[in-house]
């Protein structure tokens, strides 16, 4: 027997996986459990997603038949000497071109190049690709979820460029640039911030003059949304219990990190604020410190208001508290050999991520999942233990054992944990790719 299942699930379900479904059967209305396998017929089978950054364009090339990758790439140092394109096709060896690539223009143009050259081409023509996601890093308080592309949406991105001013400009460019090389093209933009739009106003505003949020939007909005989305469904599914029932943390972990805390599948608070600066330190990045710093650096190193700004963006967290690397698999080697800064580094670092996780579980009043995602997260079974030690409060406990993992779901609960710890591998792409699909296809209203 086949069974419709609804999306909401079903985006969330891989290509044959299982899932148990009740179905009524009329007219003796006998509830009876069935078995029901995700096909993955859609209607848009081949989508490119791509990632636009200030001098580079990530993509992957899907078949959503199977939900796999054709062909994935780095278009690399966009207007800087010694540009190279790196691209990955399945079950081929990479094909590499450097030459000089002045603009995201010609980076894009070369991306359908290599998608579509002999050899190491995965589609005929560009005219195969079906439809195109794009990840734009601000959506601001506009988009509470992904949009087609159209004049509108362009206009509004485009008025959002002085919140994301080194993001949301690139990612613009790559939507017309597309527009130009295929006319006529669907494409989808996926937004950053859109997951965290559900977000309570007393969660979300600064406790400045209101004056400022009216005129400038000074407010939070947060980042890594796609991917607090992604595991957050992923988590539901490994327990078998539906999201709108949960209450998860999620650990987005990397060299830029962040939490959120997910009540019913919707975000309810999240560590990252009006920029991306907030919240955890991070691999260069601060987190939060107290703004009277900012000033006072100002005052007594002659500094300008960008000069600081970098500072605390590019020259700050793990790095400057270690003064080795912003790297967490250098400072674990180093603090493991002595290195008494690299120790402090991650001792601050895995003490932020409690106060977070104390935070949230208290907003949420309790929590069934902690999620570990991105690189960290993903691949640091040390960092996942630190940052796990100390949570009896919640009866949650980790799995020394179990906790050997990288880069693969699984659970790492200790037996008798009453919330589970997770470790979920994100896949910000896919959730793009879906999230295309799901719009160009119609079967969103």
């Amino acid at each position: 027997m086949q069974a419709n299942l609804p999306l909401s699930w079903a985006q969330f379900m891989r290509p044959g996986e299982m899932v148990k479904v009740v179905v009524e059967e009329p007219p003796e209305g006998e509830t009876i459990t069935r078995t029901c396998t995700l096909i993955g017929e859609v209607d848009a089978v081949k989508i490119l997603v791509l990632n636009c950054g200030s001098s580079s364009v990530k993509y992957q090339l899907f078949d959503m038949r199977e939900e796999s990758v054709s062909a994935r790439g780095l278009v690399e140092r966009i207007g800087i000497p010694g540009s190279i394109l790196t691209h990955r096709p399945a079950g081929k060896d990479p094909h590499v071109i450097e030459q000089d690539i002045p603009d995201h223009r010609v980076g894009i143009k070369m991306v359908f190049d290599a998608l579509t050259g002999p050899g190491y081409g995965v589609v005929e023509r560009v005219d195969d690709i079906e439809a195109i996601g794009h990840r734009v890093a601000h959506g601001g308080s506009v988009f509470d979820r992904s949009t087609l592309v159209d004049a509108a949406s362009k206009e509004a991105i485009r008025r959002l460029i002085e919140l994301a001013p080194l993001h949301n400009p690139a990612n613009l460019l790559g939507i017309e640039a597309c527009e130009e090389m295929i006319p006529g093209i669907r494409q989808v933009a996926v937004f950053d911030t859109a997951f965290h739009q559900t977000i309570p106003q007393y969660s979300y505003m600064y406790s400045l003059p209101y004056k400022y949020y009216e005129k400038y939007g000074i407010r939070k909005y947060g980042f890594h949304g796609t991917s607090h989305k992604y595991v957050a469904h992923r988590a539901a599914a490994m327990l078998g219990r539906p999201l709108e029932e949960l209450k998860v943390i999620t650990c987005h972990l990397g060299n830029g990190a962040s939490i959120t805390a997910i009540q019913g599948g919707r975000s309810i608070d999240t560590s990252m604020g009006f920029t991306p600066l907030e919240g955890l330190t991070m691999g260069t990045r601060c987190g939060d410190l107290d703004p009277a710093i900012v000033t006072f650096l100002i005052e007594k190193e002659g500094m300008s208001a960008l000069e600081v700004n970098a500072i605390l963006n590019k020259q700050s967290g793990v790095l400057g508290l270690s003064g080795l690397s912003s790297d967490f698999r250098d400072l674990e080697k180093a603090a493991s050999e002595g290195h008494e800064r690299a120790r402090l580094a991650i001792e601050v670092f895995v003490q932020d991520v409690k106060k977070y996780i104390g935070a949230y579980a208290a907003e949420l009043n309790g929590v069934d999942a902690l999620v570990f995602t991105a690189g960290l997260g993903e691949n640091s079974p040390p960092i996942r233990e630190a940052v796990c030690q100390g949570l009896d409060y919640l009866q949650m406990w980790i799995d020394p054992h179990k906790n050997q993992v990288r880069s693969k779901e699984a659970d790492v609960s200790a037996e008798g944990s009453r919330g589970r710890i997770l470790v979920v591998p994100t896949n910000e792409e896919l959730m793009i790719a879906r999230d295309t699909r799901e719009i160009v296809s119609g079967l969103r209203g």
